[in-house]
């Protein structure tokens, strides 16, 4: 069985791979010149709107213009824009001392009055931010002196500094930017703290970013980014292989620009260098347990989760880069270490769970049926991921042999993300936030509605789930959180609303003489500034 499924994936890739090396082979090879200052990325959406109070923006391209109060890296929380902060006894109140001599990138001044304006401003926009617990805490922002802003919150928050590091929405704009005070309706500029400002936006060409020379951590040595909208796949590699561009990296939405064997050849030719993180997240199908389709049904979902060849993904179509996830989180994310029964690829297993749950196979159709309605649901895909296809296609042909007929239908990221927040969905490639963000960010969403409470609604348990949330965001002893982490993460493992696939990386592609090539908590975003050529 294993080898038929594998021989059904190898020519699903065979025909992207023929169409990448039949054009690939006839460009001229001009590497990745340049003259040290400048690095053109490849990326399959526009920036869109860079108001980083709202969210159509590009994740990377804010990262490098707008800055938090503190970053959240691999040793934990450390300064950014403060420099220290306290934290009362009760958990309460965070007083924030801020960076000295800190500008905006139109010369204003980052002050505790700046501070105090961006934070109220998102706050004032609060339904728009309630996937992030923080935003229900906050119940002011005051100005202690110039340098010093207190923060306090309406109960113990735990995650309060990690979602305070975030990317957005609680990073500074200049004051001159904000529209009568606020940024809901829309800004006046891009201006924030960080080490490159936007200089030039062409929608749907490009966007330009120069070096901030008067950054406070020091001007950055690559002094111009190029972000230029191209088309994924065999577009970008040929743009690569000329030169056109010089540098790609998995996007904010998990998806990257050009498949493996694109990455791999660049790398062979000598030109290119291929750099992946650890295990930031885990991609997996989301399923919607309130949908009014076979899915609702725990047992349609488990027999699904049966029917993903992970293995066979990992190795076929991320040529053995990325791991086999079997739960929600990776091992190295906070609080995951949960002992969680494995359900392993085995389609007889999963064939005998339908037929437990009713569903049958009639006067020799391919299909299963139940009361009249056939065992079929929609799977949605990234359009700009080569790789969901590929695996999307590779399920729907697993899927088959257990007879559930999966209908694939590709979209733009924006029009899946507003599938999820709307409940308009069967089943959706996503993936988990990242490891600055999990276990409490993905889990939080589980009670959103603009994330995940359509996948967690539907199910049997639902309010003591989110019953179980709500006290594990608050509690303040370690065990607690531990024991309350694991009820949750049972919960949603037993009734199958997340099932994984695979544990993924960010892949960046760069020209093989760039030093300083490291990467963030937030998988969201590059350390830009940190890079130089030799």
């Amino acid at each position: 069985m294993r080898r038929k499924n594998a021989a059904v994936l190898s020519s699903i890739i065979a025909v992207c791979v023929l169409l990448t090396a039949c054009s690939g082979g006839q460009a001229e090879r001009s590497g990745s010149p340049n003259n040290g200052q400048e690095l053109i990325y490849a990326t399959a959406k526009d920036i869109n709107d860079m108001n980083p109070h709202l969210y159509p923006g590009s994740m990377p391209a804010q990262g490098m213009v707008y800055e938090s109060l503190v970053e959240n890296t691999k040793e934990g929380i450390k300064p950014l824009l403060a420099e220290s902060w306290d934290i009362s006894e009760d958990g309460k109140v965070y007083t924030f001392h801020l960076r000295k001599n800190v500008t905006f990138h139109d010369g204003e001044p980052f002050n505790a009055e700046a501070v105090k304006l961006n934070i109220e401003a998102v706050q004032r926009n609060a339904e728009k931010h309630a996937w992030i617990k923080l935003s229900t805490k906050i119940v002011s922002c005051s100005v202690i002196d110039e340098d010093t802003v207190e923060l306090v919150l309406s109960e113990p928050y735990y995650p309060a500094l990690e979602e305070l590091s975030m990317t957005r929405p609680y990073v500074f704009l200049s004051p001159k930017d904000f529209k009568n005070g606020e940024t809901k309706d829309g800004v006046n500029g891009y201006h924030g703290t960080g080490p490159y400002k936007l200089a030039e936006h062409q929608t749907e060409q490009y966007a330009v970013f120069e070096a901030n020379d008067h950054y406070w951590g020091g001007a950055p040595a690559i002094k111009k980014i190029t972000a230029k909208v191209l088309p994924a796949g065999e577009t970008t590699f040929l743009a690569l292989q000329k030169g056109e561009v010089n540098f790609v990296f998995t996007d904010d939405r998990g998806t990257d620009s050009i498949d493996i064997e694109a990455m791999n050849s660049l790398a062979d030719s000598g030109d290119y260098q291929l750099v992946r993180s650890e295990p930031m997240n885990t991609k997996m199908i989301v399923a919607n347990s309130s949908a009014s389709s076979p899915v609702k049904e725990t047992a349609v979902r488990e027999a699904l989760w049966h029917a993903v060849d992970r293995e066979t993904i990992r190795k076929q179509i991320f040529s053995g880069t990325e791991s086999a996830a079997h739960t929600l989180f990776a091992p190295n994310v906070n609080y995951a270490k949960v002992d969680l029964a494995k359900r392993d690829f085995d389609l007889e297993k999963a064939k005998t769970i339908l037929e437990n749950a009713g569903w049958q196979l009639r006067d020799g159709g391919e299909i299963r049926m139940k009361d009249g309605a056939p065992l079929a649901m929609k799977l949605y895909y990234d359009v700009n991921s080569s790789s969901q296809k590929s695996q999307a296609e590779y399920i729907q042909s697993t899927a088959k042999q257990i007879g559930m007929q999966l209908e694939l239908i590709g979209e733009e990221s924006a029009s899946i993300a507003n599938r999820r927040s709307t409940g308009d969905y069967d089943l959706l490639f996503n993936q988990t936030w990242g490891l600055a963000y999990d276990p409490q960010s993905t889990i939080a969403a589980f009670t959103s509605e603009a994330s995940y409470l359509h996948t967690t609604s539907g199910i049997a348990n639902a309010e003591e789930l989110y019953e179980k949330i709500e006290q594990v965001m608050v509690s303040s002893d370690d065990e607690t959180r531990k024991a309350l982490y694991k009820d949750i993460l049972t919960i949603v493992h037993d009734e199958a609303v997340f099932i994984p696939i695979t544990n993924g990386s960010v892949t960046v592609v760069a020209p093989k003489g760039l030093k300083g090539i490291s990467f963030k908590q937030t998988q969201f975003e590059l350390p830009f500034e940190q890079m130089a050529f030799e």
